[in-house]
């Protein structure tokens, strides 16, 4: 098997993390609220963080990130029944906009060091 295949496969995998890891996000913040929102956004910067650190660029960031907010994204829309997970209150809108920081605070802060020549 060669280095690319294996790389990709690796994003997918990391694409499936990242959604699952923001369904459960989007079920323990509303459920413990205050220490549900922090466990929620702690278990999100540390796959954001650990996608890039696996992979070894920020791809593997991008990869987590876009099943994070997918699936995010979706589990807020809600049924047309009016059913949704997300109950309108801050806890959903920290969790949302938290995610997203964290993404960016990742991308920025947290680049990989370069080899030395």
């Amino acid at each position: 098997m060669n280095t690319s295949a294996v790389r990709y496969a690796a994003y997918a995998g990391l694409l499936v993390l990242g959604a699952v890891v923001g369904a459960a996000g989007t079920l323990v913040q509303a459920a413990w609220f205050p220490l549900g929102l922090l466990l929620a956004l702690l278990a999100t910067a540390a796959l954001f963080y650990g996608g890039m650190r696996a992979t070894g660029n920020q791809a593997g960031l991008a990869a987590a990130g876009g099943g994070w907010l997918l699936t995010v994204i979706l589990l807020s829309l809600g049924r047309p029944e009016g059913d949704g997970l997300f109950g309108g209150g801050i806890g959903e809108l920290v969790f949302l906009f938290g995610g997203m920081g964290a993404a960016v605070i990742c991308a920025t802060v947290g680049r990989l060091p370069q080899g030395t020549p």
